[in-house]
């Protein structure tokens, strides 16, 4: 009998012990992954600002200006071995009806192709939906580009000129970051879609594409550094007096 009551307690003890390790490791988890995507945000804010930073090899003011829906991939991966391919983690948001920008929402881009290759890298994607058409695609939450969406590796420097073709050629127009080198890319082929697992993280819950870039949706506190970058180079924040000086910088804004 006395041993029966010792053992108890330690039994009790044992799965005490567990479940705590269990819950602690679960809340571990979570604040992995809040970081992630929180550092995803800043990242694409860095990428945009470095990017835009060096005006003859920039995107070009009319095409940021005229932009429906901007999404920023930092650091996809380029892997080919015979067979290659690529998946990046993302944000994207849009222009809503009142003009300003939407909150950001989480996407992933995956694609492939055939042939004789090898080697990997990792490299920073731009994509500007340039009208009505490739930003309903875009709110479907899942699109191809080149097949869905027409895409065109897009235009490259600050002071292009603005009478080009390029908003009647491509819905979606792709650069990419590379070792240094800034260009167009073509990513036809390649699957854009909502990261749904990332959407909950980042907003508590999962909601629709749609209802975060249609503007439905408040932004976290997290997201300013990239929509303020967003709103810096589409010349919104000219339009609303927002402009101020940035660390390292002569034209930035904040709110």
């Amino acid at each position: 009998m006395t041993r029966i009551s010792f053992a108890l307690p330690r039994c009790v003890l044992v799965f005490g012990a567990g479940l705590l390790l269990l819950t602690s490791t679960g809340w571990s988890a979570a604040d992995k992954d809040q970081s992630d995507i929180d550092k995803r945000l800043d990242e694409s804010a860095k990428v945009l600002n470095e990017i835009m930073a060096t005006p003859d090899k920039a995107i070009p003011d009319k095409v940021m200006s005229d932009a429906k829906c901007v999404a920023v991939i930092p650091s996809m991966v380029k892997v080919a071995v015979v067979f290659g391919g690529n998946h990046g983690k993302g944000v994207a948001t849009c222009r809503t009806e009142s003009g300003r920008w939407s909150a950001p929402a989480p996407i992933t881009i995956t694609g492939g192709s055939w042939g004789l290759q090898l080697g990997g890298q990792a490299v920073d994607l731009v994509m500007i939906v340039t009208n009505e058409d490739g930003m309903q695609h875009l709110l479907s939450s899942k699109f191809k580009l080149g097949a869905d969406a027409s895409a065109a590796a897009g235009p490259v420097g600050r002071d292009t000129a603005a009478d080009t073709d390029w908003k009647m050629r491509a819905e979606v127009l792709t650069y990419s970051r590379a070792r240094g080198i800034f260009a167009g890319i073509d990513l036809n082929g390649s699957a854009v879609t909502q990261d749904k697992e990332e959407t909950r993280i980042l907003y508590g819950s999962f909601i629709p594409f749609a209802d975060i870039l249609s503007g439905k949706v408040a932004a976290r506190e997290a997201s300013e550094p990239f929509l303020a970058a967003i709103r810096r180079y589409s010349g919104q924040a000219k339009e609303h007096g927002e402009l101020k000086p940035a660390p390292g910088s002569a034209n930035t804004e904040s709110r």
